[in-house]
Formats: structure tokens, sequence, C-alpha cells
């Protein structure tokens, strides 16, 4: 099975059931196993690899904290990400070397952001499913959390702290700098063209020059600004692109 195995802790039950759903509609995660409680979690995980743990902190008997400590002096360790109710033991949970630390309620988007650092940090395995691992990026809407492919993406526009996507089926905000999404997509057929602005090379239908000399890349759903140094990575990206009949194929 492709993608991340992850077990997930915690004394809850309703916790955990709602943690192991997100998890598993996740597209980096290929496989979620849960557990109720510290022990029942360091028994897993003598008897089977998994690539990270999201653990609970406040537990009866065994608490995160400690459980995590026992799992660094494995030899291969898992990732670690904190998921607890309370802000109070960051400090400690970054000390003994957790990637991230999420704070309940979890939403959808910090999920995504944790699960992107478990994906660099995580074993071979992992690692190598790891080209898909954002081949898709949640976004809330109404309440309710949809998966925009990124093979729907035609191209990103910066927002402040957030990316829009847009599809040829709408605009899509995600909180997610631009330059983070540049290093997840990065050999995946999109290329940086402005500061502000992620571009598809199969969805240039043609280069234009706006009303001051400058140039545009037209997709079918808006022309993107493309600024001088980077119109010469375009052109030949293009040039690449038209060579192997790539050029506007997926649009």
């Amino acid at each position: 099975m492709s993608g991340l195995r992850v077990l997930a802790v915690d004394d809850l039950a309703p916790a955990l059931d709602e943690l192991c759903r997100m998890l598993r509609e996740a597209p980096e995660v290929g496989e979620v196993v849960g557990a109720g409680d510290a022990l029942r979690a360091l028994k897993l995980l003598q008897a089977d690899h998994f690539d990270a743990v999201f653990l609970d902190i406040s537990m009866p008997g065994l608490d995160g904290l400690e459980l995590a400590t026992l799992l660094a002096r494995l030899s291969e360790p898992p990732v670690i990400v904190f998921v607890t109710a309370h802000d109070g033991h960051a400090v400690a949970a970054y000390g003994i070397g957790a990637v991230d630390y999420l704070l309940k309620p979890v939403r959808t988007e910090r999920l995504a952001a944790a699960l992107a650092k478990v994906v660099r940090m995580a074993p071979s395995e992992a690692q190598r499913a790891a080209p898909d691992a954002m081949a898709a990026l949640p976004v809330d809407a109404g309440g309710r959390t949809r998966y925009v492919r990124r093979d729907d993406v035609l191209f990103v526009e910066a927002h402040g702290d957030y990316v829009r996507l847009h599809t040829r089926g709408g605009v899509h905000l995600v909180r997610m700098p631009i330059s983070r999404l540049e290093e997840y997509w990065e050999g995946t057929g999109f290329t940086r063209v402005h500061r502000g602005y992620l571009l598809s090379v199969s969805a240039v239908l043609e280069l234009r020059s706006d009303t001051t000399g400058g140039l545009l890349a037209h997709t079918p759903v808006g022309d993107v600004p493309v600024s001088r140094r980077h119109a010469r990575e375009l052109r030949d990206r293009l040039l690449e692109a038209a060579q192997q009949g790539q050029l506007g194929s997926s649009w």
C-alpha cells in the first residue's frame, strides 16, 4: 500500500475516531491504525512499522510526552505529531523532536501542513510516495471538506498567507504560503513565473503582451503575469513541453 502508515493515539474514543477519519481522507495517508492508550500504541509500534504517530498528550497512565520519549529510542523512530487540547506543552513537545503540534479541534489545513512535514521527515518508504503527497489539497467550504486535485489547477495566485487555486470549476482558497506550495509541486509541471504566481506549464495556450509591454501567459481561466526574471525559464519550459506534445494537452 502506498502512502504513509499512521498510528493515531487518543484515550477519548470520539476524538480518536475523528482524527482517524481526517487522516484517512488525506491523500498522503495510505493506512491508519487507532490506539486508545499509550501502552496499546507502544505494543503496536514494537510489533510493526509506522511512518508517523499522531499523539494526544493528556492520557491516563503513560502520557503522550512519556511515550514520545520512549519512541525516540527506537532504531527507526516514527515521526511524531502531537494533537492536544492544551497549548502549554509545546516547548516540551518540540524538545522531544515532534515535527508539529496541533490543537484540538484539528483544522483540515493544519493537518495537511503537518502531514507535509511528516512526508519530508518520514523514512524511505514514505518518501517514495512523496511525489504524490500533495496531489490534492483540502478546501473547506460551507462546513465540508473537499479535495482539489493538483492536475485540475491551471495556476496558483498568492493571497497573503493563503493561495488561490484557479481551476475550470472555480477558485479555491487554501491556507498555505505560495513558496511552500512551490516546494511541494516542484517537478510536477508547475513553475514560478512571478512573485505571486505559480503556473501549470501545460495550461499555457499562448504568450501575450499587456498594454505596458509586460508578458502574460494566457490560460483557459485567465492571464497570468510573467516577470522578466522568469520569462526565459518559462519560454524554455514551454518549448520543451511543445516538443514533448504536452503543451495545452490537459485543457
